[in-house]
């Protein structure tokens, strides 16, 4: 299972909110909403978050393998 908890570290650790990203035009308010229950983007969106932080991709996502071993069980 994907997981976006890093890029809500890696915006707290800029001091940035999540609707910055959208003031920015990195993402939509609808984009934003599909993180936020940790469904999959396109790797664009992701390319886009980590040129305007200035982060590499494991600071926005996770792949948590324990979490997609309990939702297939």
């Amino acid at each position: 299972m994907i997981t976006y908890k890093p890029l809500w570290k890696t915006l707290l650790d800029k001091e940035m909110k999540k609707m910055d990203l959208v003031d920015a035009g990195i993402v939509s308010r609808g984009t934003l909403a599909k993180m936020g229950k940790n469904q999959k983007v396109s790797l664009d969106i992701i390319e886009k978050l980590c040129h305007h932080l200035h982060c590499k991709v494991e600071d926005i996502l996770l792949y948590d393998e324990k979490s997609e071993q309990k939702r297939q069980d």
